[in-house]
């Protein structure tokens, strides 16, 4: 009678579970060193989200229904996001050709146009507001604007023009980015297809970095929101014509504190929303994007 084994086949249905491997030090060190990373970065954390904790928690219900919805107020946001999206528009209108022009062309002086480019970012504000001033108020080509029907600082022109000198750098530093990403290959294979500058440009470049392009726009738009020295000085504070959200904080705050306590929070939610949601879309485009061209995803070299 032949004996049966009492050992069981590993491929029968009740093969033992594999044994995981016991932790090792590595791993070990690795939870460590992830820890010790959080906890330095907290303070930086801690120090950017108490002013804003402090400042929403001031912000009662009753003074942002009695500030907030007022006409100055709601003229003011209004304001700020409609120049803030106008500027957008002119930065990628102009600021594109000069990312692209930039990423892959190479000519003398190129390091004097990306040091022109960056100026405004460490330009003060109030600097570069006073020199849109002189250049198109009534000491520069303003007075012969104006004998011409065009009148550019103190109106809501200013305001456009003050945020597209602050917030433009911003898109053309992400999108040139965005264009260096893309692979020379690819635009070699679309010229080799017969396709021209332009139809690789919108077929095969602006695609592919698409993502590094609405990084740029929703900064770009996040900085026009906010600007605050350029617009003061070149624009004024007119309430109802060039009085922004920043400049109606900065004005209320020398008389009446509430009111530009409920002015700020209502910014800072405004904008963290809009934050939000654009983060978003780059992170679901950013994702479609990889999905379609899986060769794009150098994380998985």
């Amino acid at each position: 009678m032949a004996t049966v084994s009492n050992h069981r086949s590993s491929n029968g249905p009740e093969a033992a579970a594999p044994v995981e491997p016991p932790p090792t030090r590595a791993s070990g060190r690795g939870r460590t060193a992830r820890v010790v990373a959080a906890l330095l970065a907290l303070p930086l954390l801690v120090y950017l989200l108490a002013p804003i904790i402090g400042l929403l928690v001031r912000t009662t219900p009753r003074i942002w229904r009695t500030y907030v919805c007022c006409w100055e107020a709601m003229t003011a946001l209004k304001l700020s996001l409609v120049t803030a999206s106008i500027a957008l528009v002119v930065s990628v209108v102009i600021g594109t050709p000069v990312a692209y022009w930039l990423s892959h062309y190479t000519f003398r002086g190129k390091k004097i146009v990306d040091t022109v480019i960056d100026l405004p970012l460490v330009l003060p504000p109030s600097a570069a507001g006073f020199a849109l001033l002189l250049l198109f108020g009534s000491q520069g080509i303003g007075s012969w604007l104006l004998q011409h029907g065009l009148r550019i600082s103190l109106t809501p022109l200013a305001v456009v023009m003050a945020q597209v000198f602050i917030a433009s750098p911003f898109y053309v530093r992400q999108a040139r980015a965005g264009f260096e990403s893309v692979p020379v290959e690819l635009r070699l294979a679309s010229a080799t297809l017969g396709a021209g500058p332009s139809r690789t440009f919108f077929r095969v470049t602006a695609p592919l970095a698409s993502d590094a392009l609405l990084a740029g726009a929703v900064m770009a738009w996040a900085r026009a929101l906010g600007e605050f020295g350029a617009t003061l000085v070149f624009a004024g504070a007119f309430p109802g014509r060039t009085e922004t959200m920043p400049i109606a904080i900065w004005t209320a705050s020398a008389t009446d504190l509430p009111v530009s306590i409920a002015l700020a929070s209502t910014l800072v939610v405004v904008s963290f929303a809009v934050l939000l949601i654009a983060r978003g879309l780059v992170d679901r485009h950013t994702k479609m994007s990889l999905a379609t061209y899986p060769a794009l995803d150098r994380s998985a070299a």
